[in-house]
């Protein structure tokens, strides 16, 4: 899941974002509203969640959110702010806000939070992710088959399998998997998408999946269906 964490305070970001990697989002962070306003509208980058705080240099976070909603973009947003009257917390969910975090807080709040959010976006409903006989586990990073072996992954292996779960169906290009599960500014070597995919591949042989993913020359990956069948 790839989400936007617009931040100006840079310890705090810091943390942040620290805390949401270690839980295998991917996050671009943003110091200023106006990059973040740049990053939203990148058409080779789609976005599932955003966490924008309120008083940022260039735009602000509620103008933001006020801009998302006039083009009618659904994407989930919390915003975090050291306002905490009622007024300014009603602001905030009238400009297009999701939810409303007040500074300071936890770590294990802002992730519950973020968890609630999920639960209201549709494709992201279910804690296990099947696909034939695959079964991924959000909670634990662990894949399984039917028969009940299993097998932990990686952030960045889990990052890619619930990617092509996801879109079962679709040959998915190596730069459309570049482009949604690094973060900006990543600058990964050409080679990284097939060197995680031979990672990934390892761990299903394990489970006897080990031709799970196919590789479509020239073009991409997709999820072989005809072996995933119970």
């Amino acid at each position: 899941m790839r989400l936007l964490l617009v931040e100006d305070e840079p310890d705090l970001g810091a943390a942040i974002e620290k805390t949401l990697t270690r839980e295998a989002y991917i996050v671009d962070w943003a110091l200023t509203g106006t990059d973040a306003w740049n990053y939203l509208q990148s058409p080779s980058t789609k976005y599932d969640l955003a966490i924008l705080d309120w008083l940022l240099p260039g735009i602000s976070g509620i103008e933001i959110c006020q801009k998302l909603r006039e083009q009618h973009n659904p994407l989930p947003i919390l915003i975090l702010t050291a306002k905490d009257t009622e007024a300014d917390k009603v602001r905030g969910l009238d400009a297009g806000a999701d939810d409303y975090l007040v500074k300071p807080f936890g770590m294990a709040e802002l992730l519950a939070r973020l968890r609630a959010l999920q639960r209201r976006i549709p494709q992201f409903q279910p804690q296990k992710l099947q696909v034939g006989t695959l079964i991924l586990d959000s909670a634990t990073h662990r894949v399984s088959i039917a028969s009940g072996n299993s097998v932990e992954l990686l952030n960045k292996e889990f990052q890619l399998l619930e990617y092509l779960m996801r879109h079962p169906h679709q040959i998915i290009p190596k730069d459309r998997l570049l482009n949604q599960l690094w973060e900006w500014g990543a600058e990964p070597s050409s080679n990284v998408v097939a060197a995680q995919i031979r990672l990934l591949r390892r761990k299903l042989a394990t489970l006897g999946a080990n031709e799970a993913i196919e590789t479509v020359y020239g073009v991409g990956y997709r999820l072989n269906l005809d072996k995933l069948s119970s």
